[in-house]
């Protein structure tokens, strides 16, 4: 970790003049300079003056923000081959994000898992093939292409009629497959 640029780029985020730091730290600007061109280490008890004048704590000082990944290949995804169904996890460790997209795969006669009433909603899209969403006593043929949008106040599930596979991204947020 480079010390002295993160404390320079706390004191700019903060608005700070290096003599500004330097009064509230009770340390002297040359010192704070040196430090913020890594010519000079500081002690953690002088550090932690540092940090504190610049309204943070040594622990969040510290902590380091993981990169934030977007873009997921073929080789992050985790596949779940069931009997009746086959699930493709596209974006991995969901559980901590507002929504979980899948890629469902039907084969022919093939049923999804059943989605027991939840508080939240659900996106599908037939990329391929063709499915029936099953909401109670209702069905709704969907075809390639097509779309369906629906909240999860009754359990559903989707099946797969034709003689083709079907593939499904299909979304739910909160997070529930």
């Amino acid at each position: 970790m480079d010390i002295g640029h993160k404390i320079k780029q706390l004191r700019i985020q903060k608005g700070l003049t290096l003599e500004e730091l330097a009064s509230r730290s009770e340390l002297t600007k040359g010192f704070l300079s040196q430090l913020e061109r890594n010519l000079t280490s500081p002690s953690i008890a002088t550090l932690n003056d540092i940090v504190e004048a610049l309204g943070s704590s040594l622990s969040d000082f510290f902590k380091e923000e993981k990169e934030e990944k977007i873009v997921f290949r073929k080789k992050d995804f985790f596949v779940d081959v069931r009997d009746t169904y086959t699930v493709h996890w596209i974006v991995p460790n969901t559980q901590k994000n507002e929504m979980e997209p899948i890629l469902l795969e039907l084969p022919q006669g093939g049923t999804s898992f059943v989605m027991d009433p939840h508080s939240g909603e659900e996106f599908g899209y037939v990329a391929e093939g063709c499915v029936t969403l099953i909401s109670d006593k209702e069905s709704h043929v969907v075809h390639k292409g097509e779309t369906f949008y629906l909240s999860g106040k009754n359990s559903h599930y989707l099946k797969n009629e034709k003689k083709t596979t079907a593939k499904v991204i299909w979304i739910s947020t909160p997070p529930l497959f």
